[in-house]
């Protein structure tokens, strides 16, 4: 078992070597899923299998060693082996090899990140710039699993209703034309809203949404002050920032070939769509450094994974730490 155990774990190893170099791309939830499942049969065997015959042996050791201790005494003989002796093999005995250590030791800790992980909160780092002045890069975020519904992990399949998606949610997701990565943006139109972004400005129903000028902000990546202003979708207030030497509209040659790309105009003025049943048009508060849904389409409810609500670390900015909107 020593050395199935060896191969089980280099090949995780391997697996996870190969995704750091980017050899593979790395589903998270899946070789969580297979640890899981790993430790857990490891587990029960430890649990009806090897523990018992561990025990068993050590019975069978102190069942010896009392046998023997009887037969010297009827021979007269009252000196035996040192008590030590027997309790230092029988400790041996029932030790957990270093395989079991290393599978269904780890069982417990594995399952309860697993569950944590799936059904409750999961932690994500924020790669990019997309969402500043809300979230920073190397932002440490916490996002809530349950919120939208609980999802089946890995599949990530919808077994129980919650709330939906609201306009002003920040949300993590699968970027629709690459599943495999987690993309995080604000949630600016939702099923049957046409939203409209045109002259650095949005529009949704029609309805210009409120926006107010603040001081510009600082970026401190790239030492240069943008334009911030404060913004209001769906109750909530967030702060955007717009850069004005970018362009307004968006180049139609930019953009992807994505699902209901019809209901959507492009303009050198901006853009209009229409958002179908079933999908959600998102943005990034960084409006002029963000690829969105402006460029990549809507988001389908089968790609959510959640709603980030908390900034549990940043190890360069602890003012950071606390919940935002």
């Amino acid at each position: 078992m020593g050395t199935i155990t060896a191969a089980v774990l280099a090949a995780f190893v391997g697996y996870g070597a190969a995704w750091y170099f980017g050899a593979v791309e790395g589903n998270f939830s899946l070789l969580l899923f297979l640890a899981s499942v790993v430790t857990g049969i490891y587990w029960l065997a430890e649990r009806f299998y090897f523990l018992p015959q561990r025990y068993k042996a050590a019975a069978t050791l102190e069942q010896n060693a009392a046998s023997r201790k009887a037969e010297l005494s009827k021979m007269g003989i009252d000196q035996v082996d040192n008590e030590s002796n027997l309790v230092e093999a029988r400790t041996r005995l029932i030790m957990q090899p270093w395989w079991l250590d290393w599978t269904a030791g780890l069982f417990p800790v594995i399952v309860v990140v697993f569950l944590l992980r799936s059904f409750l909160f999961e932690p994500f780092k924020i790669p990019s710039g997309s969402m500043i002045p809300t979230l920073l890069i190397n932002d440490l975020i916490l996002v809530n699993k349950f919120h939208y519904g609980v999802r089946l992990p890995v599949l990530n399949i919808k077994v129980i209703d919650n709330q939906s998606p609201q306009r002003g949610d920040v949300m993590v997701f699968r970027y629709p034309p690459k599943p495999s990565l987690d993309y995080i943006k604000r949630v600016v139109g939702v099923p049957g809203d046409e939203v409209a972004y045109v002259n650095k400005k949005l529009t949704v129903n029609g309805k210009p949404l409120p926006k107010t000028p603040l001081p510009d902000f600082f970026d401190e990546d790239v030492l240069r002050y943008a334009k911030q202003f404060e913004e209001v979708n769906g109750g909530k207030k967030y702060r955007l920032l717009n850069d004005d030497t970018r362009r307004a509209g968006v180049d139609e040659r930019e953009v992807l070939d994505f699902p209901f790309k019809q209901n959507c105009r492009y303009s050198s003025e901006g853009m209009v769509c229409k958002v179908p049943e079933g999908q959600y048009f998102m943005m990034g508060d960084n409006r002029d450094n963000s690829l969105d849904s402006r460029y990549w389409g809507f988001v389908p409810e089968k790609n959510i994974v959640g709603k980030a609500f908390f900034v549990w670390m940043n190890f360069g900015n602890l003012k950071r730490i606390g919940s935002f909107e």
